[in-house]
C-alpha cells in the first residue's frame, strides 16, 4: 500500500501533514501492522511544548507498547479525543480519522527534514 504523498514521515513511523498553520500527526499504516490492534492510545495534553523527535504520546496493542514521536518542535494545540473511547479507529483508519494530534510548528522548516513518501515507501515497503 503506498502512503499519501501529501505528507512527510518520520523514520519512527510518524506521519506529518501541513494543515493550514498546524501540522497533523499520526502513525503510518507499516507502523499499525506492525503493532497489530491497539488497544489504547494516550497523547501529551493540549498546551504541551514539544521538541522534533521528542516524545507526544503512547500507543499499546495486544503485542507491545510503543512511543509516539514528533517531527516538528511547537506545541499541541489538539489531541485526537476520540482515540480514548475508542482506540481501534487508528487500526481502521490511521492516515484520516486515526489522526493523534494537531501541533502548532514553532519552526515549520522542520517537515523538510522529513522523509516524502517515496523515500519512506522505498524503506518501508508493504
Amino acid at each position: 500500500m503506498a502512503v499519501p504523498a501529501d505528507r512527510r514521515y518520520a523514520e519512527t513511523h510518524e506521519w506529518h501533514m501541513q494543515d493550514g498553520d498546524l501540522v497533523v500527526v499520526g502513525l503510518t499504516q507499516f507502523a499499525v501492522d506492525q503493532l497489530t490492534d491497539i488497544t489504547f492510545a494516550e497523547m501529551q495534553g493540549e498546551g504541551t511544548t514539544v521538541e522534533a523527535g521528542g516524545e507526544i504520546g503512547e500507543v499499546e496493542s495486544v503485542k507491545t507498547s510503543s512511543d509516539i514521536y514528533s517531527g516538528v518542535s511547537g506545541e499541541i494545540v489538539q489531541v485526537n479525543g476520540a482515540l480514548a473511547d475508542d482506540p481501534s479507529v487508528l487500526n481502521t483508519d490511521p492516515f484520516g480519522e486515526g489522526w493523534l494530534v494537531k501541533i502548532r510548528p514553532s519552526n515549520p522548516d522542520e517537515l523538510e527534514g522529513l522523509m516524502d513518501a517515496g523515500t519512506y515507501d522505498e524503506k518501508n515497503p508493504s
